[in-house]
């Protein structure tokens, strides 16, 4: 059974959508460099170890980072999954954790890499929207992706409304992407992913038009 820890900074409702997807992998433990996060409470009321690890008491980012790979390695941790994580990894932390860390991002990436994606799709007028599961590797939001989920942008739609939009497809294919990695849908190689058995050339979408 892969054992899996999530990296948490504030709510934690993608922590809650894996929770509630009855993983055939086994969440070992949440790690937060807030104490305030709710997603703390998430854990904790699911029976998970919980682990704060604050940024600000740490010299560097590498300083950080050595703590909360030292405590991943403590429980023994086959996949990381950043859900909310609100820090830059170290690219020390994200080599040595490679092909066995993935990310959820607001767009259809390669579309939107980087910060404030609704706006930047209103600004533009696309008429689809979304969101990506992803590797994570040095460079930004530019692993490999896995799944996604599309959505029609409408007329009304806000900066807000679309957010929630996305939001709500995030806790769908989140869950999917993790549990397809347990089970070895998606296989991570040194030649790139595949997915049964096949080499991946687009991520597997969902629409929701």
């Amino acid at each position: 059974m892969i054992k899996i820890a999530v990296l948490v900074s504030g709510s934690g409702s993608n922590l809650q959508a894996l929770i509630d997807a009855n993983l055939s992998g086994q969440i070992v433990g949440v790690i937060s460099n807030k104490p305030e996060a709710y997603a703390l409470e998430r854990a904790t009321q699911a029976g998970i170890a919980t682990a704060v690890i604050e940024h600000k008491h740490y010299p560097n980012r590498e300083a950080f980072d050595d703590v909360m790979h030292q405590q991943l390695l403590d429980w023994d941790v086959d996949l990381v999954v950043l859900a909310g994580f609100m820090r830059i990894l170290s690219p020390k932390f994200v080599s040595a954790w490679q092909g066995k860390m993935v990310n959820i991002h607001p767009s259809l990436l390669p579309h939107y890499k980087g910060m404030h994606t609704h706006q930047r799709v209103l600004n533009t007028g696309d008429r689809l929207h979304g969101c990506t599961v992803h590797y994570v590797t040095a460079e930004l939001d530019a692993g490999q992706a896995l799944t996604q989920a599309v959505l029609q942008v409408a007329i009304n739609d806000t900066v807000e409304s679309l957010a929630q939009r996305v939001h709500v497809l995030e806790h769908i294919i989140y869950p999917q992407a993790v549990e397809w990695i347990c089970n070895g849908t998606f296989q991570y190689t040194q030649n790139g992913v595949l997915y049964r058995g096949q080499t991946m050339r687009e991520p597997i979408q969902f629409c929701k038009i």
